[in-house]
């Protein structure tokens, strides 16, 4: 089994802000393989299925971001599972431009709250993630009114390419194909 993670906020005025692209993608995971994300338990939203032959859990955080890792850690327990080997993050990432991903096989928190929290919880880094790009902050801008933002029409459509190329990456990883994700998706550069 597999746990897939989308990071994001629970509530309605944070549905498809910059920092919800987690949950964005984890939207578009559970509607291609028809799971249904819906089962409270471990301060998640989640569903099981099967994705290209691996049963799978999708989760979607209920702790709000900064305490994401508190959901995590409960569903590892309660799995059985390694983070390091069965588990997959997705989440936004301010240093790469709307519509970029990038695959990553482990590394630090890079001052995300959420990415920060699991790592405290879980006491490894090394976890597979897929980040979604979602803008630099403008200048004189406060972070968290950048990522609590919406995306403009044109960056929205930027990002909806990203969620497809997200859940193509999340299929290579599930197949154990980390390497050629990494080399298809981290270069690619968007149209601008």
């Amino acid at each position: 089994m597999f746990l897939i993670v989308g990071l994001g906020n629970p509530g309605r005025q944070y549905e498809h802000t910059r920092h919800n692209v987690g949950f964005d993608v984890m939207d578009a995971l559970a509607d291609k393989y028809n799971i249904s994300i819906s089962e409270k338990k471990h301060r998640a939203l989640c569903g099981k299925g099967v994705i290209g032959g691996q049963k799978v859990v999708l989760a979607k955080p209920q702790t709000y971001m900064n305490l994401s890792g508190e959901s995590v850690a409960e569903l590892l327990h309660y799995y059985k599972l390694d983070p390091e080997s069965e588990m997959l993050v997705i989440f936004d990432d301010i240093s790469l431009a709307p519509g970029g991903i990038r695959i990553r096989k482990k590394g630090s928190a890079g001052g995300h709250n959420g990415i920060k929290n699991i790592i405290a919880q879980t006491g490894t880094q090394n976890f597979m993630r897929v980040k979604v790009g979602v803008g630099e902050k403008p200048k004189g801008w406060d972070l968290a009114d950048h990522v609590l933002g919406r995306f403009d029409a044109a960056d929205r459509e930027r990002v909806e390419t990203a969620i497809g190329d997200a859940v193509a990456a999340t299929e290579l990883v599930l197949s154990g194909e980390v390497d050629r994700a990494m080399n298809e998706f981290n270069g690619k550069k968007q149209e601008g």
